[in-house]
C-alpha cells in the first residue's frame, strides 16, 4: 500500500503501516486522529498543539490516519476527491514537525467495529497512547457513535479537544477548500490551506501546438484527484528539483483548436529544456481568466503574451 507514494516523501518522518505494526516498546505517542485531507490551517492549529504537548511530555507526536479514506469504502459513489495524495499529506505533516504517521488500512470490517473496541484495542493496546489531542468534530467507531466523552469512560488517556478554526464566519474545512478549488477560486483555497493547492502529474507528449506558436508547454497528465475548473492560472511549477519556477497554465479543452479532452498545459517562463517523462508539481497561485475560443491563432498568441505579463506581475 505504501510503496506507491514512498518516492514522494523526502522527510525523516517515521511512517508505520497500520496499528498492528506499531512498536511494542518505547514511549507511547501524543496522538491525534483523522483524515487530515489537505492539512489545512485548521488541521495545522491542532497539529501544533499535538507537537507542543509531545515536547512537554518528552514523547513522540503522532497522527493516526486512514487509507483509503473511510468515505471511499463506506460510500464508494461519493463525489469527494482528495485534496492531496497520501504521499503529499505525509510530507506536509513532516514539514510541520510531526514525528510519526500511522497509516491504518480502512476496510468495511474496521468500520463495523464498536467505538469501545476502537478505544481499548487500537488506542490503548496497540498504540499505547500517552495523550490525545482531537478536533472539535471528532467521532469514532461504528456509525461514528463514539464521542470524546466516551474516551474518558473507556480509557485513562488524557484528552484535549481543540476548537474549530474560523476564517471570518466560516469554519476552515476540507469541504470548503474543495468547493473553492472546484470553482477556480484558488486564492481562497490557498488562504485556507496556508499554501497553494497543488496538482501532481507526469509530463507526456502532446500535439506541440504551443511550441509551434512560440509558447512551448509541458502537457501534464494530472494524478491528483481534485482539480480546479477550466481556466488560465498563474502557477509555480516544481519540475522535480525542488525549485518553484514561475509559469502560466491552461487547464481546459483548448477550444481554439477544437479539443474536447481536458488537459493541463504549463508554459514555464524563461525556461528551456526537455521535460518529457518528468514528474512535476503545479501550485495554483491565482486565476488570470476563463478559458475561451479565439477567432485566430494570432489572436490566441497575443492573449498568451498578455497572460505571461500578467503572471509576471502577480508572481513579482
Amino acid at each position: 500500500m505504501l510503496a506507491g507514494w514512498a518516492r514522494e516523501v523526502r522527510l525523516s518522518i517515521r511512517v508505520v503501516q497500520g496499528t498492528t505494526e506499531y512498536p511494542r516498546t518505547g514511549l507511547g505517542p501524543v496522538l491525534t486522529i483523522g483524515n487530515f485531507d489537505g492539512v489545512h490551517l485548521g488541521h495545522q492549529s491542532l497539529l501544533k498543539r499535538v507537537i507542543r504537548t509531545a515536547r512537554e511530555l518528552g514523547h513522540p507526536s503522532a497522527v493516526l490516519t486512514f487509507d483509503p479514506a473511510p468515505r471511499d469504502i463506506l460510500r464508494p459513489d461519493n463525489d469527494i476527491p482528495r485534496i492531496q495524495s497520501l504521499g503529499d499529506k505525509i510530507q506536509t505533516l513532516g514539514t510541520l514537525g510531526i514525528d510519526q504517521v500511522i497509516v491504518e488500512p480502512f476496510t468495511r470490517e474496521l468500520g463495523a467495529m464498536s467505538p469501545q473496541w476502537f478505544a481499548s484495542e487500537m488506542l490503548v493496546t496497540r498504540l499505547r497512547t500517552t495523550a490525545l489531542v482531537l478536533g472539535w468534530d471528532f467521532r469514532f467507531g461504528r456509525k461514528r457513535a463514539g464521542t470524546v466523552s466516551d474516551l474518558a469512560v473507556w480509557t485513562d488517556v488524557p484528552v484535549e479537544q481543540v476548537s474549530a478554526l474560523k476564517n471570518g464566519d466560516d469554519v476552515v474545512s476540507s469541504s470548503r477548500i474543495r468547493t473553492s478549488v472546484r470553482a477556480g477560486e484558488v486564492e481562497t483555497a490557498a488562504r485556507l490551506l496556508g499554501r497553494p493547492h497543488r496538482n501532481r502529474g507526469r509530463v507526456v507528449k502532446g500535439h506541440q501546438r504551443g511550441r509551434q506558436i512560440g509558447f512551448p508547454t509541458a502537457n501534464i497528465m494530472i494524478e491528483t484527484p481534485l482539480q480546479p475548473r477550466p481556466a488560465v492560472y498563474v502557477v509555480r511549477c516544481d519540475i522535480g528539483d525542488g525549485q518553484l519556477r514561475p509559469a502560466i497554465a491552461n487547464l481546459g479543452r483548448r477550444p481554439t483548436f477544437g479539443n474536447s479532452e481536458v488537459t493541463l498545459e504549463v508554459h514555464l517562463l524563461d525556461f528551456e529544456g526537455d521535460l518529457y517523462g518528468a514528474q512535476v508539481a503545479v501550485d495554483y497561485v491565482g486565476k488570470v481568466r476563463d478559458e475561451e475560443a479565439f477567432p485566430s491563432v494570432d489572436a490566441l498568441m497575443a492573449q498568451i503574451a498578455r497572460d505571461c505579463e500578467r503572471a509576471r506581475e502577480i508572481l513579482a
